[in-house]
């Protein structure tokens, strides 16, 4: 049965997890670096499941943003080992005092991070995710179970595979990293029943896995979030840069969840930077869903007449919605009303302006300046991420080593007693 195959998998990760929560730093660090190795020695064979799952997807009809998720090169198979070596190099973050003091009684507390124990995933369509979460939880002393999805399941295969190699070799339970893809979606239903053995679910994928794993999971979750990302172009923006932020923003890979996906313009800039930066888009291969300003801006470079769905979509591809606003105050009215609680970028030269962006709205990330595509965590020195939270209990934004443990309390007295 898929559920007790499944309790089989979790009990073996609980009981793996011991034997990394006391390992030092330098050991997980060598397990990485073996890792990163062994994922470039089998690149082939990684490359060959690939090619299947990419195939299948184009066959079913998967969005070419979805797509291009999904595929692996040679070149993202080696940045995929280098941002295991990034982690590798950062600081440990078990053992690490968040606070402490010591009492007028003289008992002495410590806040200390621990790992969480046992890490459960389940995600779609993105291999590269299965060697981030498995890095992230073992350099954060956590055991990791992986659910992928069909839409990777020849990709992640092999992969798991290799890391589990990897780990035994270090001489660690392979344990430590394991893969329920063979039970489907039955699988990780039960993963999401596993409390007491799982300690943590991260979904990451689409509203629809995130909302089904947070409604339904018995085991604690932390909501990764969609990406319905914006760019507001102020009164006072420097045109040129804005022109290259939001180009980058949706055009540098147009198919993940820091992509904008909405394109707000200030009245009085419209006129100008409309046709410059409509231009750019629809050259690059851009559908534009425009309001009715936004088109009469845009003159006769061709869009399409933006409804309000548009306004709540995180399209994945090649699609940008465009409005024109009269104001900060509706810029900032108009975001409140469709983030995702995501990303949120201002183009302006007014700190005042960029001041109340960043103080009024509410969203993981507040950029301002500077695209989107820079909430990720190996752009924040993270070195890699096992998702962007959107929620506010525990972490929030991109997701590295620390938001991965927890921590405990440390009491250490000479014989004190309470009073």
């Amino acid at each position: 049965m898929t559920a007790t195959s499944v309790t089989e998998i979790a009990r073996a990760a609980k009981d793996a997890s011991r034997a990394l929560a006391t390992a030092t730093r330098a050991t997980k660090d060598a397990l990485l670096l073996a890792m990163a190795d062994a994922l470039v020695e089998h690149a082939e064979e990684i490359l060959a499941g690939n090619a299947k799952d990419v195939a299948a997807g184009r066959d079913g009809g998967m969005k070419e943003g979805l797509v291009d998720r999904l595929t692996l090169t040679p070149e993202r198979i080696t940045a995929i080992a280098d941002a295991l070596r990034e982690v590798a190099s950062l600081p440990d973050p078990v053992g690490e005092v968040v606070r402490g003091s010591t009492l007028p009684n003289g008992l002495q507390l410590r806040q200390v991070r621990v790992p969480m124990g046992v890490v459960g995933m389940i995600y779609e369509a993105r291999p590269n995710v299965t060697v981030d979460a498995a890095g992230l939880a073992l350099k954060s002393g956590n055991a990791v179970i992986l659910r992928g999805g069909s839409a990777a399941i020849h990709s992640n295969t092999v992969i798991v595979r290799v890391l589990q190699d990897a780990v035994e070799a270090a001489g660690l339970p392979r344990e430590l990293v394991q893969s329920i893809d063979e039970f489907g979606r039955e699988g990780a239903v039960e993963l999401m029943r596993a409390r007491g053995l799982v300690d943590v679910l991260v979904p990451r994928g689409g509203a629809d896995l995130i909302q089904t794993v947070v409604r339904e999971s018995l085991v604690p979750a932390i909501e990764t979030g969609v990406g319905n990302c914006h760019v507001y172009v102020d009164a006072s923006a420097d045109l040129e840069m804005a022109r290259r932020i939001v180009m980058n923003s949706k055009v540098q890979r147009p198919g993940v969840c820091n992509a904008a996906e909405t394109l707000l313009v200030h009245q009085d800039v419209a006129g100008e930077f409309l046709p410059m930066v409509g231009g750019d888009l629809t050259g690059a291969g851009v559908t534009l869903h425009a309001c009715e300003d936004a088109a009469a801006a845009l003159g006769d470079i061709p869009c399409t007449p933006a409804t309000e769905e548009d306004w709540d979509t995180e399209y994945l591809s090649l699609d940008l919605a465009v409005t024109v606003v009269e104001s900060l105050d509706e810029a900032i009215h108009f975001i409140r009303a469709h983030s995702s609680g995501h990303t949120e970028a201002i183009v302006t030269s007014d700190l005042a302006a960029a001041n109340r962006f960043t103080r009024e709205l509410d969203a993981a990330a507040l950029i301002v300046n500077a695209s989107t595509r820079f909430t990720d965590g190996g752009q924040f020195g993270l070195g890699a991420e096992i998702g962007i939270s959107t929620q506010k209990l525990h972490a929030r934004g991109p997701m590295g080593l620390a938001e991965l443990t927890t921590t405990t309390w440390t009491v250490h007295g000479d014989g004190q007693i309470r009073e």
